[in-house]
């Protein structure tokens, strides 16, 4: 009750004191790119229940439609602008929306797409027992492999399947069994981190896109 207490408190603020940074970040896509500024794309929330994630759109329109649901750096289907709001974690912020309505918690396991899910063992499948989070420790946790971010979105889908996921799950488990106040304001304060590092200039430590 206390966490959902505070999920609905921290994602009005965020909404109301950043709209004006949305409507900014709306307009640069919007003229960076044909189509709408916000993604929707379905994720497994709690106990694999679908949802519509939002994101501010950071690559081309219906991108969706000619690649992978796993994107590298190199993915020529990112846009100029998107470049920027991935690496500043920009593209994130309307996933407060979410947060706000119910569907994902400020801090949790990283909400994968459906096609992601499917791969789940039994065991792995218990992560899905929470909400999945705006930030968590898998999306801090687990670095971006330089190897990843050259290769097309097939073949980055492969990699992060085959040597990124099962390490992601297994720290998302670790957090469910351990899961305290102190260590959620703990991996607050090291998006806020990161966040920073990308907004300086100083290159954060990146992990996979969603």
């Amino acid at each position: 009750m206390i966490r959902r207490l505070v999920d609905v408190a921290v994602s009005s603020l965020v909404l109301i004191l950043l709209f004006p940074v949305f409507v900014v970040v709306a307009v640069a896509i919007r003229l960076d790119s044909q189509g709408n500024p916000l993604y929707r794309g379905w994720r497994a929330g709690k106990d694999g229940r679908l949802f519509r994630m939002l994101k501010f759109r950071s690559m081309v329109l219906n991108a969706d439609r000619s690649g992978s649901a796993v994107t590298g750096k190199a993915d020529p289907r990112i846009t100029r602008v998107g470049h920027f709001i991935r690496k500043t974690k920009l593209d994130e912020f309307p996933q407060f929306w979410n947060v706000l309505i119910g569907d994902m918690t400020l801090i949790g396991p990283r909400p994968e797409a459906p096609s992601i899910v499917k791969l789940y063992t039994p065991e792995q499948r218990r992560v899905l027992s929470v909400k999945p989070g705006l930030t968590g420790p898998s999306q801090i946790s687990c670095t971006e492999d330089e190897s990843m971010a050259v290769l097309s979105s097939e073949a980055a889908e492969r990699y992060y399947i085959q040597h990124v996921l099962e390490r992601r799950l297994a720290i998302d488990a670790a957090y469910i069994r351990n899961r305290s106040l102190s260590s959620d304001l703990a991996l607050i304060s090291q998006t806020i981190e990161l966040m920073l590092r990308a907004l300086l200039g100083n290159g954060p430590r990146a992990h996979p896109s969603r």
